[in-house]
């Protein structure tokens, strides 16, 4: 028989299921304001350092108030043992990758076309470079930018240095003293991409939580840092905003980076050389990319 409204278990039922309601609503709270306790401990003086350097202060205090923001020492500990040197560039000038290429550049025509229109860059080297950052649109990186470039950033409090130090001391080959030279200088560095990237999301109406990259911050299809965007980036598709996960925006910022360092028709490889080196500092890199222009071409 269906209860009533007047019905006493009916009116127990009701209670009973807003109590439950209640419980989790104060569990989600309680583990938010944990979480932002958290945030608090490593990023108090970083979002100081942030409000002092302009950014306002409520927009700060909601972005590291959300629970999804973290001191991510596992994927900062990267920058302490990475090596170009290491990485399989051999890999991408199989058969199989120059086929997935021109595949890329076939699906992509006319904003190659444009892009080699309009800024005198070979639609091949693009298409090389975008497959090594992110397998034509593949990889893009799984890692909060927010969160890296947050880390980072707040290495410039010792406490919070002494913090992740705790968490990769027994780092083979990682001694105190290059961890302290590499925090200094990266912690400096993250903090300038910061500030870009907050920019950056804040002028395109974008979450930056939301935003993922490489474990360097890189971001998008052109695997860009948030620092090359007010400069280099383009708008490839013309709809009044810039965003690298678009693959229109992705391929006309890339052939801009490479004309702004030189990139010319007809080139010479020294030249191409030296203006490749400017998207990645890994001569391996620069051979790699160059290397699959050519086969690209051929």
């Amino acid at each position: 028989m269906l209860k009533t409204r007047k019905d006493p278990k009916f009116i127990l039922l009701i209670i009973s299921a807003i109590f439950i309601v209640m419980l989790f609503t104060l569990d989600r709270s309680c583990e938010a304001k944990g979480e932002t306790k958290k945030n608090s401990k490593y990023f108090h003086t970083l979002q100081e350092q942030l409000v002092k350097d302009g950014f306002d202060r409520d927009l700060i205090k909601i972005i590291y108030g959300n629970s999804k923001v973290t001191f991510e020492s596992k994927g900062v500990s990267l920058f302490f043992v990475h090596s170009e040197g290491r990485l399989d560039y051999d890999q991408y000038t199989v058969r199989s990758q120059i086929k997935k290429a021109r595949r890329y550049m076939k699906r992509h025509h006319a904003d190659f076309f444009q892009a080699q229109k309009k800024y005198g860059v070979d639609k091949e080297v693009i298409a090389a470079i975008i497959l090594v950052e992110t397998q034509c649109g593949n990889l893009l990186g799984e890692r909060s930018v927010l969160n890296t470039l947050s880390t980072l950033s707040s290495l410039f409090d010792f406490q919070v240095r002494e913090e992740l130090w705790k968490e990769i001391s027994d780092t083979p080959e990682l001694t105190r003293e290059n961890f302290d030279r590499k925090a200094d200088k990266k912690s400096k560095w993250a903090y300038s991409e910061l500030k870009a990237f907050l920019n950056h999301t804040t002028t395109e109406k974008i979450d930056p939580v939301k935003i993922k990259g490489s474990y360097a911050g890189a971001m998008g299809i052109s695997q860009f840092m948030p620092s090359n965007i007010p400069e280099l980036a383009k708008d490839g598709n013309n709809d009044g905003s810039i965003d690298l996960f678009n693959h229109a925006d992705a391929i006309a910022s890339i052939a801009f980076y490479l004309k702004h360092h030189g990139w010319k028709p007809g080139l010479s490889q020294q030249m191409a050389q030296k203006v490749v080196h400017h998207y990645n500092h890994s001569e391996r890199y620069v051979d790699t990319v160059l290397k699959i222009t050519k086969l690209l071409k051929g």
